[in-house]
């Protein structure tokens, strides 16, 4: 890796890894992995401590970790190819593929009856999480409650895609449709479309026409056989910080085809994500493949709110911070680094998953960062705006 024809100060981005071994002596990560690509080639790769330190496990390239919500961008990729072939426009009402969805009711408050939606949901709504729903571990309205009491999870559930929206069309939403950013079960809700208008199961869409003609080839909705020594395990904050185990890697659920969750499902590797990072700033292509048209992508990559987060919604939990944030077609869009109050430049793209994974593309700067660890909740601890920090500090083109 030649870091000073990407552009880096060697040893400024040197101190990546310095950093990263605090955190895993520090015991509050049991391992990290950053990976970063500029100018057409690999700037910076390194890891540190285990995937599983239960048993030994180093944690490596080749690490498979839950991706959670970094599936989002993807399903919304897949979506915006059907959109490409015609299927639908962004502001038609998505009731006229799916009925369960039209003549919502909204929840206007404590106590108060619900009124009903004064227009339906779009696919603009869902693809930018201004349609009115939201999370059941939320926890901070009865809305999210009528979720958990309903056992509303993609993640877990034994019923079909299907059957999961029209139990979430039966529970009120909790904002006008377009009015309020609120993060949610869209991107689920998008995979179940993504089914309806090509007529094929939305995982099998997802890897024959996104996953495999991008060459990711580690990534899917289960852990394979082959894959399952390089599974890491989940951690979560124990006493002291330390990390304590949350999620075994030979008994988690990841192991077993199940329900292709388009908000959270996927497992993969740095390298394959980077691909995904690299299509992004091919503008639609990579290596002579192109799944979406350059002017579809630049769409996405705008803001398409009214302001940043901050300005259409009470901030509750996501993977961004909220001021200074956009939020374009799938993922977030840095609209003022200052507001943000984090170095970065106007116009990049980036979203995270549960685990504290994250991934930002600048095109700017000609830039992609994919950041893997396993540390769940993802709100622990501010790794990936210390990343930011180091990884931007080195440039010096």
């Amino acid at each position: 890796m030649d870091t000073l024809s990407a552009g880096f100060d060697p040893a400024r981005l040197a101190r990546i890894g310095h950093w990263m071994q605090r955190w895993v002596e520090s015991g509050r990560l049991a391992g990290l992995s950053v990976l970063v690509h500029r100018h057409g080639q690999t700037a910076y790769q390194h890891c540190a401590g285990l995937a599983d330190r239960e048993r030994g496990l180093a944690m490596t390239p080749d690490t498979v970790v839950r991706l959670y919500s970094m599936t989002k961008p993807l399903t919304s990729v897949a979506l915006m190819m059907l959109y490409e072939e015609g299927r639908f426009q962004l502001d038609d009402p998505v009731c006229r593929i799916l009925p369960c969805l039209a003549g919502m009711q909204v929840w206007a408050g404590e106590g108060r009856p619900c009124v009903p939606a004064e227009r339906d949901i779009t696919y603009r709504d869902l693809l930018t999480h201004t349609s009115g729903l939201t999370y059941g571990f939320m926890q901070a309205t009865p809305v999210d409650a009528l979720y958990r009491q309903a056992r509303l999870d993609f993640q877990t559930s034994p019923l079909s895609l299907g059957e999961l929206v029209e139990t979430a069309a039966s529970m009120p939403l909790l904002a006008q449709p377009g009015t309020r950013w609120n993060y949610s079960i869209a991107t689920d809700v998008l995979g179940h479309l993504v089914a309806l208008h090509s007529g094929q199961d939305f995982g099998d869409f997802l890897t024959d026409r996104v996953l495999r003609p991008l060459g990711m080839e580690q990534t899917g909705f289960h852990v394979r056989q082959a894959q399952r020594p390089q599974f890491a395990a989940l951690y979560t904050p124990g006493e002291g910080g330390r990390a304590k185990l949350s999620d075994d890697p030979e008994s988690s659920i990841f192991l077993q085809p199940r329900l292709a969750s388009g908000g959270g499902g996927l497992v993969g590797t740095a390298s394959d994500y980077m691909r995904f990072c690299r299509f992004l700033l091919g503008r639609g292509e990579l290596d002579g493949v192109r799944l979406l048209g350059r002017k579809t992508l630049a769409l996405m990559m705008g803001n398409h709110l009214d302001g940043d987060m901050a300005a259409m919604g009470q901030a509750r939990f996501s993977e961004s911070t909220y001021t200074g944030i956009g939020f374009g077609l799938g993922f977030s869009v840095m609209l003022d680094p200052a507001r943000a109050q984090i170095v970065g430049t106007a116009g990049e793209c980036a979203w995270g998953g549960a685990a504290s994974t994250a991934f930002w593309v600048d095109p700017a700067e000609d830039l992609a960062v994919v950041f893997l660890t396993q540390l769940y909740p993802s709100s622990s601890y501010p790794v990936r705006r210390e990343l930011r920090v180091l990884t931007y500090a080195a440039l010096v083109d």
